[in-house]
């Protein structure tokens, strides 16, 4: 036998959906447990594997299609775990240079109203995270807010709905902006002009709820900061390390669409140079950017939940449940249920959701499968946990920024999800207002252009 075998059917295939259910119920409550979500992630995702190769060793079955899914999962996995590990190596070489605390440093000494200060951490959020990702992104910003002011928790929780809001937003419309973007084109789902595309819905979405929270945020403006505080600066060689970070991105893009290379390729290629350049400045200025101490601050939790995560949906995709995924495709209107998927990923955390749509791999159009990216990315904005940013702001926040707090101003980020898509299906359905790839010649197609 050289096929997987079929396990929906089978006791092992409910075993392994259960383990999965019961994994997920520790990664959702973690808050409750106290317990780091990458911890029942990882053990889920390696654990579904092992059960499966007892399975199939004791039957007897051809092991070659668990070999070739486990071979080809740790490729998948591969793209995405490096490509987060040079972008989170770059942001914490900016912390260590004081970049985010010149920027912090410089908002808060500007003496800005609240409502001001509402806007700014705002658009900011929004326009960094399609370069920073969006869970560094909210983490940063949250800090800000915390120190603008501590204490008044009528101006945090807008301002932190409005940061988590603004990053899944700014994230949804770059590949690397968000795991679900970075996971969809490293699939090959769209190309990087593709989810630029989706820029006027992500904005505008954002732009209503974030009017609508500001309704909730006080008058005033914080107190002033004493006059003998020292201002935060950009440390020597700081803005250089923006500079390469930037071009690492456009290597990283440059890399996929010209040259066919995995986006991790050109990020591990920009964190070589910014190896030779913390070489350089120890030799030449005797400034000591430790990058490998650098490296030991990253996030490795983060990075070994979404290991462990994708692993579990890939055994569940290897088991046979995904095809059913497929059949909703097959059942429904694929606007209805890529719409639905947007709900689903608030409540079960969009990654997994959007691995299980790329593992399920329906045929849809572009269009589709840009929808998809997007209610995916910002779906997740609906409740507190379901996006990595809102799990980042509840840690920064403890007691303040929580599910219940969120829950009561989930009605502002609902309405900006439904004028999300109801500028994308004007863009796309009706205007078809986006680049379209004629694939036998890879040639660009303006499909407006070319229906008039």
């Amino acid at each position: 036998m050289h096929e997987a075998i079929d396990l929906v059917t089978h006791p092992i295939g409910w075993f392994l959906l259960a383990v999965f259910i019961v994994g997920y119920y520790f990664i959702a409550a973690e808050e409750h447990y106290h317990i780091n979500k990458s911890k029942p992630a990882l053990f889920t995702g390696t654990f579904m594997f092992v059960v499966i190769g007892v399975f199939y060793a004791l039957m007897g079955y051809e092991m070659h299609p668990l070999e070739s899914e486990v071979e080809h999962l740790i490729l998948e996995i591969a793209e995405i775990f490096f490509f987060l590990y040079v972008a989170m190596t770059f942001i914490e070489a900016l912390i260590e240079r004081g970049v985010f605390n010149a920027l912090k440093g410089n908002l808060v000494s500007k003496e800005m109203s609240y409502r001001k200060l509402f806007w700014i951490t705002g658009l900011i959020a929004f326009f960094i995270s399609p370069v920073a990702d969006n869970l560094t992104t909210a983490l940063i910003l949250s800090t800000v807010l915390v120190t603008i002011d501590g204490k008044k928790t009528d101006f945090l929780i807008p301002g932190a709905v409005n940061i988590v809001v603004a990053a899944n937003a700014g994230g949804a419309w770059s590949p690397f902006g968000d795991i679900t973007t970075l996971m969809a084109w490293s699939a090959g789902k769209g190309h990087f002009i593709d989810f630029i595309f989706l820029f006027p819905a992500s904005f505008v979405g954002w732009v209503v709820t974030a009017w609508l929270l500001s309704r909730f945020v006080p008058y005033g403006a914080p107190d002033k900061m004493p006059e003998d505080t020292p201002r935060e600066t950009i440390g020597k060689g700081g803005k250089t390390i923006i500079a390469l970070g930037v071009f690492t991105i456009f290597i990283a893009v440059i890399g996929k669409q010209v040259m066919h290379l995995p986006p991790m390729w050109g990020m591990l290629f920009g964190l070589s140079l910014l190896k030779l350049y913390t070489y350089r400045l120890k030799k030449r200025h005797d400034i000591n950017v430790n990058i490998y101490h650098t490296i030991s601050k990253i996030e490795n939790d983060t990075l070994l939940f979404f290991f462990g995560i994708l692993a579990a949906v890939g055994a569940l995709h290897f088991a046979g449940f995904l095809s059913y995924a497929v059949q909703l495709y097959e059942m429904f209107d694929h606007t209805t249920v890529n719409i639905g998927i947007g709900f689903l990923s608030a409540i079960v955390d969009n990654v997994p959701v959007m691995s299980a749509v790329l593992k399920a791999n329906p045929e849809m159009e572009l269009s589709q499968w840009m929808l998809v990216t997007m209610t995916a990315g910002i779906g997740g904005s609906l409740i507190s946990f379901g996006s990595a940013a809102g799990v980042g702001v509840m840690g920064k926040l403890k007691g303040i920024y929580t599910f219940g707090s969120h829950i009561r101003l989930a009605w502002t980020v609902l309405a900006g999800f439904v004028v999300s898509i109801a500028i994308w299906y004007v863009q796309f359905e009706v205007l078809e207002w986006y680049v379209h790839y004629d694939e036998p010649t890879t040639q660009i197609v303006d499909t407006h252009t070319a229906a008039h």
